[in-house]
């Protein structure tokens, strides 16, 4: 019996990676970009890497990528779904509206995903004027982004 289910990659200078892809080659491109995230200072005790693991855009796909005091939005949302499946669950076709309009409509407005600009129109859940909550929270974030930026 294995006394681990990953391989571990150490870092020089960074985190340690956890891999659980035995079996399953990684791409040298998709390991660098690991690596690479595994050096940023607000990195969280180890990257996590799943068995889809391939190359992103800003972030490798297939990574968990745990942070303390910093927020990567690229981390989330360039490969979202990518390898999902659908779930069956209890819901009937008898326990929806007919039409889902208003429920994605209500979803869009209460989970907007932050972008906004004059393309709004087209962009679903997109914000017309950012909340003035949401703008408080980037004024005390801005400082430290910059640095990491």
């Amino acid at each position: 019996m294995k006394d681990r289910t990953y391989q571990l990659l150490e870092v020089a200078n960074g985190k340690p990676i956890k891999l659980w892809t035995e079996g399953v080659p990684v791409e040298n491109e998709a390991r660098a970009q690991l690596m690479n995230t595994a050096k940023m200072p607000f990195i969280f005790k180890h990257l996590a890497v799943m068995p889809d693991v391939h190359l992103g855009k800003g972030s490798t796909i297939g990574s968990v990528i745990p942070t303390v005091g910093a927020i990567i939005p690229a981390a989330v949302g360039v490969d979202i779904g990518c390898g999902m499946i659908a779930a069956r669950t209890s819901l009937t076709a008898a326990d929806l509206p007919d039409n889902l309009h208003g429920l994605r409509t209500a979803i869009e407005k209460a989970v907007p995903h932050g972008r906004s600009s004059n393309r709004s129109r087209r962009d679903k859940g997109a914000w017309d004027e950012v909340p003035q909550q949401a703008d408080q929270a980037w004024a005390g974030l801005q400082p430290r982004f910059k640095l990491i930026t």
